[in-house]
């Protein structure tokens, strides 16, 4: 793995995760334009998924202070809520979505649904939902669909923002509660991508230039993403990424089903 490519990877994870594009569908398949290997793949996912926490806690770290200083608060309650179900989905179905990644044509047919999911969420986006009428249903729903994003090419944030939209919640406190959110996710899949990794070099690995520059990168652009999404959501319609990953998707499947010229086979 080149300096380089660590760059390029941190700024397409630290835009993507917060982007309702999928990270982890764009991460896999710019991974594989690359020819990375599997465990340098997994090295830099480590070190590219805490330079996004790092983002999340440079925006939200008002919110963070206030759930750590007030861990039965209203806002840490929901939090907890949210990452239940979250945390069920990612510890009992980690490892079968996982196989998923062996299918070029999967990942494009779920860059398609993220894209319809968007669309969609346009036919119900009007809600008033702050903080204190969010209930723990809301939250409980907001991260069943959180945990549903292990699959591959499925956006996080977008399925959370438009889970939270569809549960009326207020299009900013929708933006910032599917953030706050993503940081317990992140955590988790940081330690276990760790555990694997850590398991996997018996006992250690390599720390060097590409990864804290990947997560330099990752930290910065993924601070980008949140201003931008935040204003984005609040202001715009989601629609304009529904045409993106439509494109996406529909560009691999092409590929992958009849050219393999766009792109070189993925899997």
């Amino acid at each position: 793995m080149t300096l380089w490519h660590s760059i390029v990877l941190g700024f397409v994870q630290g835009f993507t995760e917060f982007l309702p594009v999928s990270s982890s569908g764009h991460l896999v398949l710019f991974q594989k334009l690359f020819g990375m290997k599997e465990d340098t793949s997994l090295t830099l996912n480590v070190f590219l998924h805490f330079g996004t926490l790092l983002a999340v806690v440079m925006v939200f770290w008002k919110d963070l202070f206030s759930v750590l200083s007030q861990p039965f608060g209203r806002l840490s309650r929901l939090l907890i809520a949210g990452t239940i179900p979250t945390a069920i989905i990612g510890i009992t179905l980690e490892d079968y979505f996982e196989r998923l990644f062996a299918s070029g044509v999967t990942i494009g047919i779920e860059f398609m649904i993220t894209g319809f999911v968007l669309w969609l969420a346009e036919a119900d986006a009007i809600g008033r939902k702050r903080l204190q009428e969010t209930g723990y249903i809301d939250a409980a729903v907001i991260g069943t669909l959180q945990g549903a994003a292990i699959l591959p090419a499925i956006s996080r944030s977008g399925l959370t923002i438009v889970g939270a939209l569809f549960r009326g919640l207020d299009r900013e406190f929708a933006a910032r509660f599917s953030f706050l959110l993503s940081v317990p996710a992140i955590l988790g899949a940081t330690f276990m991508e760790s555990k694997k990794l850590w398991e996997g070099n018996a006992g250690g690995f390599a720390i060097g230039l590409p990864e804290i520059a990947g997560t330099l990168v990752a930290a910065i652009s993924g601070y980008i993403a949140i201003r931008f999404m935040v204003k984005q959501i609040v202001e715009r319609s989601l629609k304009l990424f529904s045409l993106y990953v439509w494109m996406v998707g529909g560009l691999i499947l092409f590929d992958q089903v009849f050219t393999h010229k766009f792109f070189p086979p993925l899997f």
